[in-house]
């Protein structure tokens, strides 16, 4: 009765997990694909778009399953905050599916005007769903671009650690997630060019397989014809390790003692008032 119980968690927690991630993609990618391929916004309303589809896919998910709606995320709390391993694969398989789904709905909603913009399906518009070096059009390399999104996900892990930590000063009110959103709205402003602010590993590689089945033959590559889908797998991994490490070393250790609720958890208003 108890494995089964435990299932059931899980199971919600997966759940969970693909409903946050598709939302977060829905607006992410969806808002790219307005900008790329109708001319309506620029790459402001991208880093708005982006940052606000953090906040609502962390509402949507925050209570069952702590809303990591990224595979970089949950590693690094399965190796700092003691996380349990056994449910990181099924936590990036959950977050993949969503953004997977999620871009299948945003390639069918906008498949007239993307043929309009790109008949061919090239490069022109891969960008729609999945990040390439430069954005596919400024001087940087594949290790530009993998440096790129260590440092871009090491600082959203570090900074991801600060707001959740109840023995620091975290937004009240249940202001976190719109906190983290900002977080996000940040990064894609200041860390945007080199590589598209991926930093998110279920983020590129759901997206990516999506277009892939749905027309774009060169998704797995860049627009220099480089075998590219890895970098904004391994990268957001390591740089989410070290930004971790970083806020661990740094900060966490120095902070008063205090009950933290479960690894990978929102905190409840009762964990604040008691930290």
């Amino acid at each position: 009765m108890a494995e089964r119980l435990k299932a059931r968690g899980l199971l919600g927690e997966m759940a969970a997990e693909f409903a946050g991630t598709l939302i977060l993609i829905l607006f992410g990618v969806g808002v790219v694909a307005q900008v790329a391929a109708a001319g309506i916004g620029d790459h402001d309303s991208i880093a708005w778009a982006w940052g606000l589809g953090v906040t609502l896919g962390v509402y949507v998910a925050a209570r069952i399953s702590g809303a990591h709606l990224n595979p970089a995320v949950t590693v690094a709390l399965a190796v700092f905050k003691g996380f349990s391993w056994r449910k990181v694969l099924p936590y990036s398989l959950a977050q993949t599916a969503g953004a997977f789904v999620a871009a299948l709905l945003v390639r069918w909603n906008y498949a007239e005007v993307l043929a309009k913009a790109d008949p061919g399906h090239t490069i022109k518009t891969q960008g729609v769903f999945s990040t390439l070096p430069g954005n596919g059009a400024l001087p940087v390399g594949t290790w530009g671009a993998f440096r790129d999104q260590v440092i871009g996900t090491a600082i959203l892990l570090f900074l991801i650690l600060a707001v959740s930590d109840v023995r620091n000063s975290p937004p009240a009110a249940n202001l976190a997630p719109f906190v983290v959103g900002l977080v996000v709205v940040a990064i894609g402003m200041a860390w945007g060019t080199n590589a598209g602010y991926a930093i998110n590993p279920a983020r590129d590689f759901g997206p990516r397989l999506a277009s892939f089945l749905t027309g774009y033959g060169t998704a797995w590559r860049d627009q220099y014809g480089q075998l590219y889908f890895w970098v904004p797998i391994v990268a957001p991994v390591i740089g989410g390790l070290i930004g971790a490490g970083l806020y661990q070393a740094v900060v966490a250790r120095f902070l008063p003692p205090g009950a933290e609720p479960e690894a990978g958890r929102v905190p409840s208003p009762a964990d604040y008032e008691t930290a």
